[in-house]
């Protein structure tokens, strides 16, 4: 039996967490990331975006205040991916997280993106990324997709920002 495909209109809308701290999260989408807060409800959850989309994160304490990171080696969410418009926008990224003294986990070229990893307050893995215009990005001799994974040139993109 073969799946149908997927309408390719078809996104994901946000990602919601479960937090130990609601002020430590926003501390870090609100102001570090430059998320902007859109509802809040009371002090066990707030909703962010860009661009005044109702919201692209949701962060909750409901069933985790003051809770731990999952351990390694357990399942869960691997990282939230957080996509920005171009190269200079990825740029203001990094500034803001080196200014925070948030240390990386990673920094790839992707071929088709470029990612910064890093980790929010809560232990759950941030993905900063652009992607490449479709033209560039890497093919097979099929015509595939091609992906890989290469050392990103962090001060060349910080060059992009000016910074």
């Amino acid at each position: 039996m073969q799946a149908t495909s997927i309408d390719p209109r078809v996104r994901i809308g946000h990602v919601h967490l479960k937090v130990a701290d609601l002020e430590r999260s926003l501390g870090f989408y609100r102001d570090i990331l430059g998320l902007q807060l859109t509802q809040r409800f009371g002090d066990s959850a707030a909703f962010l975006s860009a661009g005044g989309y109702h919201h692209h994160l949701g962060v909750n304490t409901w069933e985790s205040l003051g809770g731990t990171p999952p351990p390694p080696g357990h399942t869960g969410l691997f990282h939230t991916a957080i996509l920005y418009p171009d190269r200079p926008s990825l740029a203001d990224a990094l500034r803001r997280v080196q200014r925070a003294g948030i240390p990386l986990d990673g920094a790839a070229d992707h071929g088709v993106s470029e990612a910064l990893y890093l980790r929010d307050p809560d232990q759950n893995g941030v993905e900063l990324y652009c992607d490449r215009p479709e033209s560039q990005w890497p093919r097979d001799e099929a015509g595939q997709i091609a992906m890989f994974t290469r050392h990103l040139d962090l001060a060349s993109l910080l060059a992009e920002h000016g910074s």
